[in-house]
């Protein structure tokens, strides 16, 4: 078995492949380097671990200085993550710079929820790192990483992280709600939509105002938002149920799903949520950074 001549002539061919068919590149190079993974896998198994260190001196001379022990490692460690035939498929779905940020994270639980966000949003390889880099996964809820792994049915609330991590490039100790309203949308997940800010509404003869009314597209429903810069408080899910309520009552059609409440505080109490009556308002910290 001649291992090493069957992984120079795959990147010989790949080197090839990347000068004429400048459409299909990208994947045909993570398609070699899956296959190469598989090669120095076998290859590690009959000659021992140090393989890879070894034919990467050699392919560097012989076939580009790129090819050295980290590239190489980094294919083996490619192959092995997407090698069972249920998440294999997953291997052929991003570039191959995509993985490179992937790969250090191990669990395929975790893998398969960026490259899910990576082919929803086109994300590019630089947003990819930022959401990696935030902690997106690790800040979902323990039930909506159960639903993922199960492939359940999701819902609106699920994918609000917590906590809601607040860019703050001004290093603000204090900072208002206003502001805390512009910085937040962005956080808050996929699909929503911005409709109002101090959205006015009329109960009885006195007017009130919704911090956020947004709208999710995905889920078909209004939001409520309220946003409080203290520790949550009982007199919050009253004010927000009213709030959810009125929508209910005066915005919502026959085919739109019942109006969401979220609460965002800068400390939660999981007593009082404890307490609600309505499993539709959360209630999640923010996070200034």
């Amino acid at each position: 078995m001649n291992f090493y001549n069957e992984i120079k002539q795959k990147l010989i061919d790949n080197e090839i492949y990347e000068k004429v068919k400048d459409y299909s590149k990208e994947k045909n190079r993570v398609i070699t380097y899956y296959e190469i993974g598989r090669i120095l896998n076998e290859a590690g198994s009959v000659y021992g671990e140090d393989i890879v260190g070894k034919y990467s001196k050699r392919l560097q001379i012989e076939v580009g200085k790129k090819y050295d022990k980290k590239t190489l490692f980094r294919m083996r460690q490619f192959y092995i993550a997407f090698e069972d035939e249920k998440v294999a498929p997953l291997a052929r779905q991003l570039s191959w710079s995509h993985y490179t940020e992937l790969l250090p994270l191990k669990d395929i639980n975790k893998i398969e929820y960026y490259i899910d966000q990576c082919m929803a949003f086109n994300l590019s390889r630089n947003q990819l790192r930022e959401k990696i880099k935030n902690n997106e996964y690790e800040r979902l809820p323990e039930e909506t990483k159960i639903k993922l792994v199960n492939k359940d049915e999701s819902n609106v609330q699920d994918f609000i992280k917590n906590p809601i991590i607040i860019r703050n490039p001004n290093n603000i100790e204090v900072i208002k709600e206003k502001t805390l309203q512009r910085l937040i949308l962005k956080e808050l997940g996929d699909g929503f939509t911005f409709i109002d800010n101090e959205y006015k509404i009329k109960i009885g003869d006195r007017y009130n105002y919704i911090d956020l009314l947004l709208y999710n597209i995905d889920y078909n429903c209004y939001v409520v938002l309220e946003l409080k810069v203290t520790e949550l408080k009982k007199e919050y899910i009253g004010q927000i149920e009213i709030y959810m309520n009125y929508i209910d009552n005066n915005l919502k059609k026959p085919n739109q799903d019942k109006t969401i409440g979220i609460i965002i505080v800068k400390k939660d109490n999981k007593f009082i949520m404890g307490y609600r009556s309505d499993n539709r308002i959360i209630s999640k910290e923010y996070e200034l950074v």
